[in-house]
């Protein structure tokens, strides 16, 4: 295993920005991962996956772990549903396609997120009203102090809102090996309302759609509005959705009547950020190569050689002007490192 020094990382994350890691190197197997870790203090690691959540904003002075653990794998297979593993360097793309091609259900509405498997439950990803937390059945981490390897079921991860517990409390501690999922095998349940999947359906005219046609739509729905990152640099969407509370909703509604809005319970209601920041005007603009995409505003863009700083200073002016107009403070989903 190469051990590289002063590495550029531009390759290695979906903003493109050319941060330099001090040391890097590419793992393949847990063997290679444990060897390194047990000569080198974990507080000198950085663990970089498939670079899709983070914004770069200096140069890492530590060594940088890229893990490329590869294989996918059925664990149990029932008459009405399978628990399926993938490893943490598999493409999440690729290994929902193999579900798909698999006609295993619950993954569908998750197609085209960019990033590896590894990072998806650290983030609890989601798209079109579906998370990992909702298949999601365990994953095994390897224990930073102890290198023993540890398994997390749904309910150790505490899973909320692009949040878990890795997030969290057990942030440095651990790194994840491989995540398992409970996916059906027939009598898929299609969660079509969400977004604009319904409408494309139409589009498509499919009345009775299958698993595959769920991810087809959703795939071009997202391709028609999201950049792909080999061609401008993003990170897909760089903020949460905002939950505000219901009376404060009610509250906006006077000055906005058509306020698009999820509901979440009795008392929360999701606004979607991306109207948010097109409402405050960012949309489609330009500082430099810092950007705001043009389809979705919810994007913010490298369009070339914009540096991590200069994306962050763009977040806050929009966050600033949100909060300005709207009183909500839009989060960044985004790792800013």
């Amino acid at each position: 295993m190469e051990i590289l020094k002063n590495q550029s990382l531009k390759a290695f994350n979906t903003f493109g920005i050319d941060a330099k890691a001090k040391e890097f190197a590419i793992v393949n197997s847990l063997e290679k991962l444990i060897e390194i870790i047990k000569i080198t203090p974990k507080e000198d690691i950085f663990f970089l996956g498939g670079g899709s959540n983070i914004l770069l904003t200096k140069d890492v002075e530590k060594l940088v772990i890229q893990l490329n653990l590869k294989g996918i794998y059925v664990v149990k297979n029932q008459p009405d549903y399978v628990i399926i593993e993938a490893m943490a360097g598999e493409v999440w793309h690729e290994f929902v396609m193999f579900t798909i091609t698999n006609n295993f259900g619950g993954l569908e509405n998750l197609s085209l997120i960019p990033g590896n498997v590894g990072t998806s439950p650290m983030q609890n990803i989601g798209a079109y009203g579906r998370e990992i937390k909702d298949t999601f059945y365990s994953c095994k981490a390897l224990n930073l102090n102890t290198l023993e390897i540890e398994t997390f079921y749904n309910e150790d991860c505490k899973f909320g809102y692009r949040e878990s517990v890795f997030k969290n409390e057990l942030k440095g501690k651990y790194v994840i090996i491989s995540v398992q999922f409970k996916l059906t095998k027939e009598n898929h349940t299609l969660y079509i309302d969400y977004g604009a999947i319904k409408q494309e359906l139409e589009k498509m005219n499919i009345a009775n759609p299958t698993i595959q046609d769920v991810s087809k739509a959703v795939i071009q729905i997202r391709e028609s509005k999201l950049p792909n990152p080999k061609e401008i640099g993003n990170s897909g969407s760089f903020f949460k959705n905002p939950v505000i509370s219901k009376i404060q909703f009610e509250t906006l509604l006077e000055k906005h009547p058509h306020l698009p809005h999820y509901i979440v319970s009795e008392t929360e209601i999701k606004i979607p950020a991306g109207w948010l920041i097109e409402q405050a005007g960012f949309k489609g603009s330009r500082f430099g190569d810092a950007g705001v995409h043009k389809n979705q505003a919810l994007v913010l863009v490298n369009y070339g050689e914009a540096s991590g700083a200069e994306i962050v200073n763009l977040a806050h002016k929009i966050q600033t002007k949100v909060n300005k107009m709207f009183q909500i403070n839009i989060i960044p989903e985004v790792n800013i490192i």
